[in-house]
């Protein structure tokens, strides 16, 4: 295995300071030596004319799609897409269609607190407070914390699960217990609930915490009440300096209270 560059090193810590995804990192570092190789230079010798350069070849190559320049740059964002959204009879379908205790509660956690992926995984005992009515989401997308209301039923659905599975630290533990369930279990189990239950869609967790967001503003939440639930502080300019109160979030109905789900899996 070639070793790293000093250069390399550097943007790679650099980004792990900042809490950048594992697939942000390799998608940015893919771009970089992608505008390096095409110059044939260390990317600290290129300027802002190579910059504009190497756009023009994308503009050219790419946006106007000329067959002059046959080679493409690899990973282009493909056009936007309105998100996958599932509805409350679709949600339970899903949900009860996961066999496995833990990871359906995981999921069912997902939804109704509209969670990232690896923010449900990242879940910690602690970061249930039943007495406030909040999940206390530690360093979520950003490194930023956040609370999130604790829906009564999802709280029901916790208590019976911590009764049977018994989790010590992590909220949803893997196989090794001194670690959290890996998060290609919930995508694979997303997979299978999704033809188990006969949902013709592509459902990822994501999937979920989208339906989260759009049953609430099918319901009259507030949109800077979803945004601050969410974890979003870039949807618009007054969505940075909105700031709501643990009471708002507490009195907020998660959208889970609205459906019926069977807390264990048969069998």
């Amino acid at each position: 295995m070639s070793e790293i560059s000093p250069l390399r090193r550097r943007m790679i810590d650099d980004m792990t300071i900042r809490n950048l995804s594992p697939a942000t990192q390799r998608s940015y570092l893919h771009a970089v030596t992608k505008f390096s190789r095409y110059f044939g230079r260390s990317p600290d010798r290129l300027g802002l004319e190579d910059v504009r350069a190497f756009a023009l070849r994308f503009f050219f190559g790419i946006t106007l799609g000329h067959g002059e320049i046959p080679e493409r740059i690899a990973y282009a964002r493909t056009p936007a897409k309105l998100p996958t959204i599932l509805s409350g009879d679709e949600i339970v379908r899903f949900l009860e269609a996961v066999p496995s205790l833990r990871t359906r509660t995981a999921l069912t956690t997902a939804y109704a607190a509209g969670l990232r992926a690896s923010e449900a995984v990242h879940l910690k005992v602690r970061n249930i407070d039943g007495e406030r009515g909040i999940i206390r989401v530690e360093h979520g997308k950003g490194g930023k914390d956040r609370n999130v209301m604790l829906s009564a039923q999802l709280l029901a659905i916790l208590r019976v699960y911590w009764r049977l599975a018994r989790p010590e630290v992590w909220l949803f533990p893997g196989r090794d217990e001194t670690k959290p369930i890996d998060v290609q279990v919930l995508y694979s189990a997303c997979r299978s609930a999704c033809a188990a239950a006969g949902i013709d869609k592509k459902v990822t967790v994501h999937t979920l915490r989208h339906s989260f967001a759009t049953h609430l503003l099918e319901s009259g939440t507030d949109i800077r009440i979803i945004q601050v639930l969410l974890g979003h502080n870039n949807l618009s300019t007054t969505a940075r300096y909105t700031k709501v109160s643990d009471t708002l979030i507490r009195s907020t109905t998660s959208p889970l209270d609205r459906l019926t789900l069977e807390v264990v899996p048969p069998g």
